[in-house]
């Protein structure tokens, strides 16, 4: 296929572990570059980020603590943090790390400011010591370092081991395809070349085992799983079981999907479970995991990595319910006709913060996936123009990141808020 290289390319960019949620851990991996930059002990760490990394970040729990938000991910980032571990930033926190960054904060030097003028996904980083000072900026997406300075001076990447890319990101290269050469592309490249997509079933499911075997989290999971056992109730139960341990700090990796934990455990697992109970050939299931990652990389190329809507619903719901239409046999019709279902039913979820309880939009975005499929392997569609529905699937996708990015423009500010200032 033309430009197979290229989707694989994408896929490798944005299907990689990560350790607890991405948007602290996010700025845990600018801090331990400041750090690094720095070369000195820090006095001071002022941390600007946008509305979104704000909101997801204030109360999910940090892996392998007890503690939650963003300032603890920062701190713990100056004591143990290693930027060349990426979105893993954080795998080596010990008790003994944990109270030398708790003592951190009690010092007060790590100060967290809302960027309100920040268009989209941003995170600052100043980094000052007794003689030196260091800035980071990542813009866009997670990992994407746009500016490295030392001193007021800019750092090169011919003068470091970071790569720095001001340009648009690689993910939004796959907008040059249309849903239906991502179809050919999972139909016709060879196995070897994609065999990586299992590793995130094997990590993802093995976080569900532990939150079954643990306990963890608010028993969400538990309680899908032990309703009159069908296979849509434990894909519900597997996926959301891992997202509230996840939320809850439990000190595992999973595989993301598009910048986002969460986002993987949703394009990942349904489609595991189901094809795993319906003896589908271990193949197909890859395959159809693969188209699951590209749909959901496909609608945060235009929403955006972080949005008022609940991307686990909005983009990861999309790609699941598209790779479980797949998984049975669906043609491409049947594919994008499952993709206008998910967006007529499930585009009003809103974002508010990612916590323990977004296990249950999770549970919600998998019965809505299984849902949409059914509709479509029946050839039962949602009319086109019914809605924000176009007659082209890509132009229905643009819609929804229309009134996501456009029409709910106020809406992050208001859930904020809302957040900032309820009552304990």
């Amino acid at each position: 296929m033309k430009n197979e290289k290229l989707l694989l390319d994408i896929l490798h960019d944005q299907v990689v572990p990560a350790l607890g949620c991405t948007e602290p851990t996010a700025v845990a991996y600018a801090v331990a570059k400041a750090k690094e930059l720095l070369g000195e002990d820090i006095q001071k760490l002022d941390i600007y980020v946008d509305r979104n990394i704000m909101k997801n970040g204030k109360e999910v729990g940090i892996p392998g603590t007890n503690e939650k938000g963003i300032k603890v991910a920062a701190a713990l980032a100056l004591v143990i943090g290693k930027s060349e571990y990426k979105l893993e930033v954080l795998k080596e926190v010990t008790n003994e790390s944990l109270n030398e960054a708790l003592k951190l904060i009690d010092k007060n030097i790590i100060n967290l400011k809302l960027k309100k003028d920040a268009d989209g996904l941003y995170i600052e980083v100043i980094a000052s010591g007794k003689n030196n000072t260091s800035r980071v900026i990542i813009k866009k997406t997670h990992l994407n370092i746009v500016l490295l300075e030392k001193n007021g001076k800019e750092i090169s990447k011919d003068d470091c081991d970071t790569k720095i890319e001001n340009k648009a990101s690689i993910r939004d290269r796959i907008r040059e395809f249309k849903i239906a050469d991502l179809k050919e592309f999972v139909d016709t490249v060879s196995l070897d070349k994609i065999e990586f997509i299992d590793e995130g079933i094997i990590m993802n499911k093995r976080m569900a085992m532990d939150c079954f075997k643990y306990n963890l989290g608010i028993g969400i999971g538990n309680m899908f799983k032990s309703e009159k056992e069908d296979i849509e109730h434990y894909a519900k139960a597997i996926t959301s079981a891992a997202s509230e341990a996840r939320m809850s700090g439990h000190a595992l990796p999973v595989m993301s999907s598009a910048g986002s934990g969460n986002h993987g455990l949703v394009a990942i697992l349904p489609i595991a479970i189901i094809g795993e109970n319906m003896n589908i050939d271990h193949e197909k299931i890859i395959r159809s995991v693969t188209l699951s990652h590209l749909v959901t990389i496909y609608v945060k190329s235009y929403t955006g990595s972080l949005s008022p809507v609940c991307g686990c619903g909005v983009a990861a719901g999309v790609g699941a319910s598209a790779g479980i239409t797949y998984l049975l046999g669906g043609t491409i019709e049947q594919i994008e006709g499952d993709i206008k279902n998910m967006v007529a039913g499930i585009s009003g979820m809103i974002c508010d913060g990612a916590k323990v309880g977004c296990s249950y939009k999770l549970a919600i975005s998998v019965g809505a996936a299984i849902d949409a499929a059914k509709m479509a392997m029946k050839n039962i569609f949602i009319p086109d123009r019914d809605g924000i529905l176009s007659e082209s699937v890509e132009n229905t996708i643009q819609n929804l990141a229309r009134v996501s990015n456009e029409g709910m423009s106020a809406t992050d500010d208001v859930i904020l808020d809302v957040m900032m200032n309820s009552c304990n």
